[in-house]
């Protein structure tokens, strides 16, 4: 929601009533909110280069001599973390589960059936309880052959046992494999038989979903241990695989002859998490327990007065590294986290009956992580709602969002239309959250500024990457600019490598501009059995200082931010989480014989992909032909009728060529002219510059968008 327009006289009575209320209490609220010390805070130089360079590298002003990579002193594994929080919050709650009270099934005017669920309060472990219950199953699998320094797995969703699960292989040192979810059969067979693990953590569902389909395909895997208490048994099954419960182990683990961890040091790989890859195999990405608890200790430091009377809802991916980071983040800061799901989390998602709570009114959060598609699904839902309302109270929250858009502009709050109007917004989360981080994709400047103003706090934008610990930039809360990820954080610094192709420099004025290289202890320690992606992609430098080579292009402003400007790959992030090979969308396409070229093309705030197409003329002019459709090849271009035939072939073209759903553009425009090295667009070897090609067609894009 942009800027609306209203009636001048509506506006100026409003403008007249918030004037008074404002000058009578500008006064006192200047002196005693500290506003003219934030202002400057936001305004201040927050990073610099080190070596006056402008291609750095850049370090946080508070870190120009130093990186930091301990959050304690001594405290460098990550069972030491744990221990370190039970030591001090021992009785305050850590992990928080909602009792599912009943499960019914709803059916639409459609005929479809929707589950439905009751959930009651939430029922909390202390952190003495989850370190108890860790030590235990960690033992207990100690005591089904699980070896120390072995690979274990764990392909489970997001809830309570992940992380007990997590830290008892942390303890005994078992590095713990993470797979997602959504991967498809061949790439968690390729993931568990990479990492030759014997022992898996899951849960029924996806046992049964995901798992049972492939257990013929890994042949070393001999225990699954399910996290849930039913079913016992698990009647067909390949032979030779046992499936145990939790508590069974745990139980296991309780006795006294079962109780030796091996204590990690913090160069031991503690993760292997697999990312999803560009060409679907997924690559493991060896994380040490020195190289997480650096990330985390980054992390921390932005967030300001972090302690243990802080709340945190997970719902995100375990198995993703935002996810992992911000949970460890708060565990080691004594906070509660209270587990959820994208289907719960708020009274209006899917899976809650209505006139029921979802978990963000139970919990009611301090803090929340979120991916941009959620932070949209939320936006839609907050419109919808306001469409409904009667034109005076439409017309009041027009008037106060317009109002306090140009408000915290300038650095300024508003507490009477936070009170009066987005108090109901606000209560959406649960109405405690006081940081909203985001991350996993680039969250658009009208969503993050919604956030902002409906919500009624900050929202702070980060750049990391799985091989970097997700650590590598977050904004500072009192930052209200949008599209920019922050200054690097304290654990990390950033250099700019020129990148000659995409005529990116680091003496680019206004901004110093290049491939955005990560430095620091939280670099991680490469690919697992991938000697050559970990050549290619990670380098030492002469100080023994591990890097790691983005890909990103990013451009650094005066303030020492970071803005991500381009990717030197043609790999793109969809909004969702899904990548697109543009490469590979282009390669398939160009075989069919309507099209002569192509350029795929996909913005990460947006679901979908988009292409620009140079066609065939013979064979669109016989194509309009068949259709009655006549005019020059520029008209035909032009035609809607024309663009729209092009489409469904070119879709036919690509389910043929075997391209997933989210690779199929969704839209296209015609190019009449042809891409030549004279034009600009294409190299002497006609290779698409992609940089060049998005300027064109920037109008076109903008129409494929929906005007965004």
């Amino acid at each position: 929601m942009e800027q609306e327009d209203m009636s001048p006289l509506l506006l100026q009575v409003f403008r007249s009533v918030v004037w008074v209320y404002s000058v009578i209490t500008f006064l006192p609220w200047y002196l005693l909110s500290g506003a003219s010390r934030s202002q400057a805070h936001a305004k201040r130089v927050k990073a610099r280069s080190v070596s006056r360079n402008p291609a750095g590298p850049y370090r946080a002003v508070s870190n120009q001599l130093k990186l930091v990579s301990l959050l304690h002193e001594g405290v460098d594994t990550l069972d030491k973390v744990f221990e370190y929080a039970v030591v001090h919050f021992p009785q305050r709650d850590c992990l928080g589960t909602r009792e599912v009270l009943s499960e019914e099934d709803e059916i639409q005017p459609n005929g479809k059936v929707f589950k439905k669920v009751i959930l009651g309060d939430y029922n909390w472990l202390s952190y003495e309880d989850t370190f108890h219950l860790s030590q235990r199953f960690g033992s207990g699998l100690a005591a089904l052959g699980q070896k120390p320094l072995c690979n274990i797995a764990v392909f489970c969703e997001t809830r309570a046992e992940w992380i007990i699960a997590a830290q008892a292989c942390f303890m005994y040192n078992f590095p713990l494999v993470t797979l997602y979810s959504t991967l498809g059969g061949a790439a968690i067979a390729h993931g568990l038989n990479e990492t030759e693990v014997t022992h898996i953590i899951t849960s029924k569902d996806l046992l049964q979903s995901r798992l049972k389909a492939i257990l013929m395909d890994v042949p070393r895997l001999k225990h699954i241990i399910v996290v849930d208490k039913k079913p016992t048994s698990w009647p067909d099954l390949p032979r030779g695989i046992m499936v145990h419960n939790m508590a069974a182990v745990q139980e296991l683990g309780s006795k006294p002859e079962n109780s030796n961890p091996t204590i990690p040091v913090p160069s031991d790989i503690a993760v292997i998490m697999y990312t999803s890859g560009s060409t679907g195999i997924p690559k493991g990405v060896m994380i040490s327990h020195s190289n997480i608890i650096a990330g985390i200790t980054g992390m921390a430091e932005r967030i300001p007065n972090l302690n243990e009377n802080d709340t945190y809802i997970g719902y995100l991916p375990l198995a993703h590294v935002l996810e992992l980071s911000a949970e460890l983040v708060c565990v080691s800061h004594g906070c509660r986290i209270g587990y959820s799901s994208p289907q719960t989390l708020a009274d209006q998602s899917s899976k809650i009956k209505k006139g029921s709570k979802g978990d963000t009114s139970v919990l009611r959060p301090t803090l929340m992580a979120a991916v941009p598609e959620i932070m949209d699904r939320i936006y839609k839902n907050v419109m919808t709602k306001v469409e409904e309302m009667s034109s005076v109270q439409k017309t009041l929250f027009v008037l106060a969002y317009n109002y306090k858009m140009e408000q915290i502009s300038k650095g300024y709050s508003t507490p009477l239309c936070d009170r009066l109007v987005f108090r109901k917004v606000r209560s959406l989360l649960g109405g405690n959250t006081r940081v909203l981080w985001s991350g996993g994709a680039p969250l658009s400047a009208a969503t993050q500024r919604f956030m902002n103003i409906c919500f009624c706090c900050p929202v702070g934008q980060g750049y990391g990457l799985t091989e970097t610990c997700g650590a590598g930039t977050i904004s500072e809360l009192s930052d209200y600019s949008t599209g920019r990820v922050g200054a690097p954080l304290v654990c990390s610094e950033i250099m700019l490598k020129d990148w000659e192709e995409g005529g990116y420099f680091s003496t680019d004025k206004p901004n110093p501009r290049g491939e955005i290289l990560i430095g620091g202890p939280n670099v991680t320690m490469g690919y697992y059995k991938n000697e050559q992606k970990n050549r290619e992609d990670f380098f030492v430098d002469a100080n023994g200082q591990r890097w790691f080579c983005t890909g990103d292009i990013g451009e650094f402003h005066h303030d020492g931010c970071l803005k991500i400007i381009d990717r030197k790959k043609d790999l793109v992030k969809l909004q969702a989480g899904e990548y697109v090979s543009l490469g590979k969308v282009e390669a398939v396409l160009k075989n069919c014989p309507l099209i002569d070229n192509i350029c795929a093309y996909a913005n990460s705030d947006e679901s979908y992909v988009i292409g620009f197409v140079v066609p065939n003329q013979k064979q669109l002019t016989t194509l309009a032909e068949q259709k009655g459709i006549r005019g020059s090849l520029e008209e035909l271009c032009n035609h809607a009728e024309m663009e729209k035939e092009v489409l469904h072939i070119i879709t036919d073209a690509a389910v043929t060529g075997k391209l997933e759903r989210f690779e199929i553009p969704k839209k296209i425009c015609l190019s009449p002219e042809p891409w030549t090295p004279e034009t600009g667009l294409v190299t002497d070897a006609f290779k698409l510059k992609r940089k060049e090609l998005k300027t064109h067609y920037q109008d076109d894009i903008e129409r494929m968008y929906g005007g965004k």
